[in-house]
């Protein structure tokens, strides 16, 4: 069976280790020169000069990511030198702040994140046994809500306090989407996986998982590398080629490229939102009635996507370092003022890395406004709350189309477009919210569906 994967993402090289692992034939088509989408490797340089490896946005894992972490151990990758496992933490630079104890970083879920909210510092008994009464509260309730649901209704009775220092900034992480407008029910289902599953690969579901090196070889460049090398002539990746143009032909599909068209046995196709809709409308024309009123309505479901925009602040200044490889923010309501949520030391997390030192990444989930003025808060924001006043901008990434926003109800696009054509993405249906587990499950699922079908 030949199959084309469309798009070297996430979810488009999880989709292709899967279908080579189960006997395809693949080939991956990937229009940049860089593999990993929207979490893959940014070339930078610091004031001197000096290169500089960067993210085109800043991305962590947790312990419960059980898919991503199985297929990162797949194609060859050493945990414990791709990630820095941290206990479930969110310190502020004051010290105030969740923080796993060291005497319960070891105990099974959710005994340790209940730890960490018994012991969290700047919160009240009565703040602490409200967290501990809603955590219990919906784990009786099986972690599951009514679909209408926002966080902000989910949380309603619990301290400003809590809502402000862990909820909304936790939410907006995971999802991207303000508690006023998140979903509840995607939220509840985080959580549950979180602070109460297992967790895989020997962490803890609520270990962060902060990566070692750039997104590219954290997982995408080891995929590749593992296909040519195992499975040879059976597994090609091929990077700066643009497919252009997808039409049926007979029981297969023709992608065209600027090397010509190949008939493929099935397709998975594995872009962004907006330019996969684009491309399904467009093949559409090629299609017969019933073909084309499939291609149509899958275009428009993915076209009226709602999404959010996520901007990544890298800055620099000699000898710059945190208490903390990450730490949390205050960020004001409106977002104006302070709006990164969280800041990373670049430095501690690649410490063999000289051009590393110094470097920090802040996020600002849900962002809005222009890059520059963006760029401008956060610096203020760094001086007011790190008292990094020297601070230099080096890089600020917006990605303005980050992530779908996840609002109650949503419906998102199906795996399955048509015969032998399937969807792959973190926006796709998923239980996930966009993130790279939801990115690698959905690429793992239309894998299956393809050489289930096929």
């Amino acid at each position: 069976m030949k199959l084309a994967v469309v798009g070297a993402g996430w979810a488009g090289m999880a989709a292709a280790v899967a279908a080579v692992e189960q006997g395809a034939d693949v080939t991956v088509f990937e229009a940049a020169r860089t593999l990993g989408g929207r979490a893959r490797a940014l070339p930078a340089q610091l004031p001197d000069g000096t290169p500089l490896t960067l993210d085109n946005g800043q991305h962590i894992l947790i312990g419960a990511y059980s898919e991503t972490l199985a297929l990162m151990q797949r194609v060859g990758l050493d945990l414990s030198q791709a990630v820095l496992p941290l206990p479930l933490a969110l310190p502020y630079p004051d010290g105030t702040g969740l923080r796993t104890p060291a005497w319960a970083a070891r105990w099974p879920a959710p005994l340790d994140a209940l730890a960490a909210i018994a012991t969290t510092r700047g919160w009240s008994w009565g703040e602490r046994l409200a967290l501990v009464r809603a955590s219990l509260r919906w784990q009786r309730g099986g972690f599951t809500c009514a679909p209408t649901l926002t966080v902000a209704d989910l949380c309603e009775r619990l301290p400003p306090r809590v809502m402000r220092e862990l909820i909304e900034p936790l939410c907006v992480s995971a999802l991207n989407t303000p508690t006023v407008d998140a979903s509840a029910a995607v939220f509840l289902r985080v959580l549950r996986d979180a602070l109460f599953g297992p967790g895989a690969a020997g962490f803890s579901g609520s270990s962060l998982l902060l990566p070692r090196t750039d997104l590219s070889r954290l997982f995408p460049d080891a995929a590749a590398e593992w296909l040519h090398r195992h499975h040879g002539d059976a597994a090609r990746v091929r990077i700066g080629t643009r497919v252009s143009t997808l039409r049926p032909f007979g029981a297969q599909w023709l992608l065209g490229h600027e090397g010509g068209e190949e008939a493929f046995d099935g397709v998975l196709w594995a872009t962004a939102a907006s330019p996969a809709a684009q491309a399904m409308r467009q093949a559409a024309d090629a299609c017969d009635e019933d073909c084309a009123q499939h291609l149509k309505a899958w275009a428009r479901s993915a076209h009226t996507l709602p999404f959010t925009a996520l901007t990544t602040v890298y800055a620099w200044a000699p000898g710059a370092r945190l208490a903390s490889p990450l730490l949390a923010l205050r960020a004001d309501p409106d977002a104006q003022a302070a709006p990164a949520q969280f800041v990373f030391d670049r430095g501690q997390l690649d410490p063999r890395n000289a051009a590393a030192q110094g470097v920090l990444a802040f996020v600002v989930s849900a962002s809005s406004g222009e890059r520059d003025e963006l760029q401008a808060r956060v610096l203020q924001q760094a001086a007011a709350q790190l008292g990094l006043d020297t601070l230099q901008a080096l890089q600020t990434v917006v990605e303005k189309r980050a992530t779908f926003a996840c609002t109650p109800g949503l419906v998102r696009p199906v795996q399955a477009i048509a015969p032998g054509l399937w969807a792959a993405g973190d926006y796709v249906q998923g239980p996930y919210p966009a993130t790279l587990e939801g990115a690698v499950r959905s690429g793992l699922a239309a894998a299956a569906l393809a050489v289930g079908n096929l």
